[in-house]
């Protein structure tokens, strides 16, 4: 082998390396930035707030898995997994006001983290998730 052909598998070799390292720096400094200009509840509805106009405008994801989304839910909600929220992120409208859900709040307001760091800033995540709007709503459909 060539002392070109060397250098040229090295640099390809560096570079294959290299592009993790700078995507994962790109996904922090994005976390990151989010996080410095958040407010403190930027991104929180409450049960209490859920109106006939929220549910009238609103897109509800059931963040839950598909059997305890079968087991119940908020009406009108559709079910995407918190993990494949990213993945299927074409399912989540830019131009409406989208909340997100599951049990308590901790498994959807990861979602909505990811989300927002993708930079849908319509997305909320329903603190105190399906058991607090079971308990607490002010309207359900």
């Amino acid at each position: 082998m060539t002392l070109k052909h060397l250098l040229l598998a090295t640099t390809v070799t560096l570079g294959l390396h290299a592009a993790p390292a700078m995507a994962q720096d790109a996904a922090v400094e994005a976390m990151q930035e989010y996080m410095m200009f958040s407010e403190y509840e930027a991104g929180i509805i409450l049960p209490q707030q859920l109106d006939q106009s929220v549910f009238e405008t609103a897109l509800f994801v059931d963040t839950r898995d598909a059997g305890q989304f079968e087991e119940g839910t908020i009406p009108g909600s559709v079910n995407i997994e918190w993990r494949e929220v990213l993945d299927r992120i074409d399912e989540i409208p830019e131009d409406r006001m989208t909340i997100l859900f599951c049990n308590t709040g901790s498994l959807s307001a990861q979602a909505a983290f990811a989300l927002r760091v993708a930079g849908r800033s319509n997305v909320l995540v329903m603190q105190s998730g399906y058991t607090g709007w079971q308990q607490d709503a002010a309207y359900k459909p």
